[in-house]
């Protein structure tokens, strides 16, 4: 099934005051909520009729669902921006930003931001000179001279010096315990390929005060503790990705697969790109992309639109819309020959194997929905089947419909584990049979009837709650164009045929449209693969 789309914590006494201070001067508003109407039951037919939805005039989308089971409402704020917005040279900035966004702003995050601010500029400058100085050393023949290594050292005296200073008037978690201290529970914050986003849930009587954080943020963001959230970053990356063995494998992978595409990045960055990142570029990127008109807020639970609506467009509304972005102008070439690569490392041995395929909005993009639940989706899911019940090749298997993300062609996926002592060869030659079969034999139609109830089933999960149906609303209209999307999306996966199911196999699990990627123990060798029948390597 198309994988839906798959923080942290950071807020004194004098906080509240002064967030008091900025709700009555700012915005002099309070929300009146009405418990009026009967629950919504997610997934039902007339849920097109339940969602409200309102255009500001800069741009920025809202999307409202009242349920009034409770006097709670959650919110999600997803930004049509993540690592595919990249430039070479700074991939990680949206990750990085993501960070950024929960130091806080003008207002808060410090006790004192007049004071502030010249220290944090400063620090901008020094930082930039610095992480220059030792690039240009690390790269120079011979290495640096004697006055080269004393100004670096100079500035990163300087350095330490500046975030001291800075440090006195910096007020940490400032927003997250101000969200606590109000009632907000699951503050969270996360950046793919396609997307960030930003979720909270709170009482509804507290809605104000989410729209004077949440319109500052978007407003007024300070790059405070830049240089300590970057290292930050970076010792993420080295525990996900390179001392990471799955990390790792889906990041050789991904890179393979996609020569051109900034899909082959990993979203949080390249090693080197992230120590070169600066205060300036996150800024640029910041006021690039993260306008209003790249963001859609998805509210449920118990609220009054009209009200809703008058709150938002006094606080989110006075942001200027931005330009247009840069468009997304780099198009995938076609893959003309199986890409195979291995990555050492000391751990169990491990498979990813992944077909380019079209993107979200495709016809055939469906297909791939009902070709993903039947061969990976459960136990009962024809790759756990074959290969980890019956043949024991393997202790896991699985597929994906859309890797790494959907707004642009991406990949379907097989994974496997193999079962020791079978050998990754083993499972991938079981791999390509299940889809030999997948070619050769029509689905039948009970194998249809069960792709249609999980994604019933799943539809109605993940919209029973309101987070989840904040959470679903917001990505579909970020990324589709339109929240119908998860209501439309059923129809077309249900006019799915077997017919099509078999073209579209054969049109796209091709060796020459393959990409294999094999974690292999070090010391062990080339793991080679078994080839499906009628095929030769070259």
């Amino acid at each position: 099934m198309k994988s839906r789309l798959r923080l942290r914590f950071r807020l004194s006494e004098e906080f509240v005051r002064r967030r008091n201070k900025i709700l009555i001067s700012c915005f002099g508003v309070i929300l009146s909520l009405t418990l009026n109407l009967a629950p919504l039951l997610a997934g039902s037919p007339n849920l097109a009729e339940r969602v409200i939805e309102h255009r500001l005039a800069n741009g920025l989308t809202v999307l409202m669902v009242e349920r009034h089971q409770t006097p709670v409402v959650s919110i999600n704020i997803t930004f049509a921006v993540g690592g595919i917005n990249e430039q070479v040279g700074q991939t990680g900035l949206a990750h990085l930003y993501e960070h950024m966004a929960f130091k806080g702003t003008r207002l808060v995050g410090t006790t004192n931001y007049e004071k502030e601010k010249p220290i944090v500029d400063e620090l901008a400058l020094v930082g930039t000179e610095l992480d220059q100085r030792q690039r240009d050393a690390a790269t120079k023949n011979g290495g640096a001279t004697a006055e080269e290594r004393a100004m670096i050292e100079s500035l990163q005296n300087r350095l330490v010096e500046l975030q001291a200073q800075a440090a006195q008037y910096v007020v940490g978690n400032e927003m997250a315990l101000l969200y606590q201290r109000h009632g907000g529970v699951g503050l969270n914050a996360s950046t793919g390929k396609d997307v960030t986003r930003y979720m909270i849930s709170l009482p509804s009587n507290r809605l104000p005060l989410w729209a004077a954080i949440e319109s500052d943020r978007m407003a007024n963001p300070v790059l405070r503790e830049f240089y300590k959230e970057r290292g930050v970053v970076m010792e993420e990356r080295r525990l996900r990705n390179d001392d990471s063995p799955n990390g790792l494998l889906f990041e050789t992978f991904t890179s393979a697969a996609f020569r051109a595409h900034s899909y082959g990045v990993p979203t949080i960055g390249w090693g080197s790109d992230i120590l070169s990142l600066t205060p300036a570029a996150t800024e640029a990127f910041f006021k690039a992309y993260y306008s209003p008109d790249q963001a859609t807020i998805a509210l449920v639970g118990d609220i009054n639109p009209k009200d809703t609506i008058a709150l938002i467009e006094q606080t989110f509304g006075r942001i200027p819309a931005a330009p247009p972005p840069p468009p997304l102008v780099t198009v995938e070439p076609e893959q003309r020959g199986e890409r195979r690569v291995e990555v050492e490392f000391d751990a169990e041995p491990a498979i990813v194997i992944g077909y380019h395929k079209p993107t979200l909005g495709h016809p055939d993009d469906d297909v791939f929905d009902v070709i993903d639940a039947v061969l990976g989706d459960g136990l009962t899911s024809r790759l756990h089947q074959t290969l980890v019940r019956e043949k024991r090749l393997a202790a896991s298997a699985g597929s994906d419909a859309n890797h790494p993300g959907v707004r642009a062609p991406n990949l379907f996926i097989f994974t496997a584990t193999p079962l020791a002592p079978h050998t990754t060869a083993e499972v991938e030659a079981a791999i390509y049979e299940e889809i030999e079969r997948l070619k050769r034999e029509p689905v039948s139609s009970k194998e249809l009837e069960k792709v249609l109830n999980n994604l019933d089933a799943d539809l109605v999960r993940g919209l029973r709650s309101n987070g989840g149906l904040a959470s679903q609303l917001a990505l579909y209209q970020a990324v589709a164009g339109d929240w119908r999307y998860i209501l439309t999306s059923r129809d077309k996966v249900a006019a799915v045929t077997t017919a099509d199911v078999q073209r579209v196999a054969r049109q796209y699990f091709t060796k020459a449209n393959r990409t294999v990627a094999v974690l292999v123990k070090k010391g062990t060798g080339n793991a080679v693969a078994a080839m499906p029948a009628g095929e030769v390597r070259p």
